[in-house]
């Protein structure tokens, strides 16, 4: 193998959960599991470089070809979209994107336009559209869940894990929205240039992964 391929992995959870895979899948992964200040990492038994990058980055990346595959949650490539190949469901980092109200609200018995507060706009407008139903979406950076509390909004579109947070806050998930779980990604481009490479890599990873299941 000639090529040197270079995957960026989203920070956090999910680099974590992607070490463990890669290192499973026979790949030395000791540069990213202690990475210091260098941005990027030389495998140093396998032809791959690894960039540690926020997760719209990610897909920023993927999608301009300055690295040929990525790692990401399906919550941001629905959220943000993009032209790239969605190869594998890694199985790891899942959870949901729920509609969420507060405790007791009946949110579809009524005619008015609804107020739905989320991080994510493009997959609240989604879902909605799909209904048929018109709201009112509210982009929220922080604690989405203050929004229905503050009488901002009748519901709210945001991840879930365990509803922890939202019972603690007098909310209830009422309907889920889209599963979630990290994914594979590959550059259009970088398939048909380096298609020999990233076989390889894919067939390590997916071999891992049936021995995991």
């Amino acid at each position: 193998m000639s090529e040197r391929l270079r995957i960026a992995l989203t920070k956090g959870r999910l680099q974590d959960k992607s070490v463990e895979l890669f290192e499973g899948a026979g790949l030395d992964c000791a540069p990213v599991r202690n990475p210091g200040r260098r941005l990027i990492h030389a495998l140093p038994n396998y032809p791959l470089d690894v960039v540690l990058a926020k997760a719209p980055d990610v897909i920023t990346y993927v999608e301009h070809g300055v690295c040929d595959l990525g790692v990401v949650g399906k919550d941001t490539i629905l959220e943000k979209g993009g032209a790239f190949y969605e190869v594998l469901d890694l199985g790891f980092g899942r959870c949901r994107f729920a509609l969420a109200v507060k405790k007791g609200t009946d949110f579809y018995g009524t005619y008015k336009t609804r107020r739905v507060a989320s991080k994510y706009p493009n997959v609240t407008r989604a879902f909605f559209e799909g209904r048929g139903m018109d709201v009112d979406i509210i982009k929220i950076e922080g604690s989405v869940e203050l929004a229905p509390i503050l009488d901002l909004a009748d519901g709210i579109v945001d991840i879930v894990e365990t509803g922890a947070t939202l019972r603690e806050n007098g909310l209830e998930p009422i309907e889920d929205v889209a599963q979630v779980s990290a994914r594979l990604i590959v550059n259009t481009a970088s398939m048909k240039l380096y298609k020999t490479e990233i076989t390889d890599f894919l067939s390590r990873v997916e071999r891992e992964l049936g021995g995991k299941a």
